[in-house]
């Protein structure tokens, strides 16, 4: 039987106040998602400090690849992710957590990219995720040609999608587990389905125990 577990991401570092920010206003996550890198006024990355105060509440971290900029062809790919593995190792993330991209609906991206990122992500010994729009953007067309091009594709890669997206919900009130798919299917085993929550500066999020039990 599935089981849906709720958690959160952020672009800020998790703080005692933002911690209790989010368990005071909505519940306790079973998860947080960050990113692995600093982006000057998009996000901040990912701290040993930070991941000893996540570890020590007991929840599970999701690693977030954030510093992409041209998602367009197979040499990117194997770069973006071989940079993705290399910060994984500086932050001590062990093998056989799962890695996720992060395409914006608004990127550019191919299946060459794709398949690229897929490649070097798994030979490294982490998971293959992809956090993406599936309705919005160019995803769609791209990771389903990937697919065409190589059915591996669909079956080495976790699925988090952007949509639909819904009003704000905590633990106890939390919506039925209905991501959006690319067309030709996929793992979908997370949902973020409210984004820029005003109460925290988190989003919310909806995942299957089998993709939480391998988080870090």
């Amino acid at each position: 039987m599935l089981i849906f577990e709720w958690g959160v991401d952020s672009a800020e570092n998790v703080t005692e106040d933002l911690f209790q920010c989010v368990i005071s206003n909505f519940g306790y996550p079973r998860f947080w998602g960050r990113y692995l890198v600093r982006v000057p006024n998009v996000s901040e990355g990912l701290t040993e400090q930070e991941i000893s105060f996540i570890h020590s509440k007991g929840v599970k971290i999701l690693p977030i690849y954030n510093e992409l900029q041209e998602t367009t062809g197979y040499r990117q790919g194997i770069s973006d992710a071989n940079n993705a593995v290399s910060h994984a190792h500086r932050l001590g993330i062990p093998r056989g957590v799962p890695l996720f991209a992060d395409i914006e609906q608004y990127f550019s991206i191919d299946n060459e990219w794709i398949q690229g990122w897929t490649e070097a992500i798994t030979s490294s010994g982490y998971k293959s995720g992809i956090y993406n729009d599936p309705v919005s953007g160019d995803f769609n067309e791209a990771f389903c040609n990937a697919v065409k091009e190589n059915k591996k594709i669909k079956t080495l890669n976790i699925l988090w999608s952007a949509q639909p997206e819904l009003n704000l919900s905590n633990p106890r009130n939390r919506p039925y587990y209905t991501p959006k798919a690319p067309n030709c299917g996929g793992n979908v085993w997370a949902w973020q389905y409210s984004r820029d929550v005003g109460l925290c500066p988190i989003d919310t999020n909806l995942a299957i125990n089998s993709l939480v039990s391998i988080l870090w």
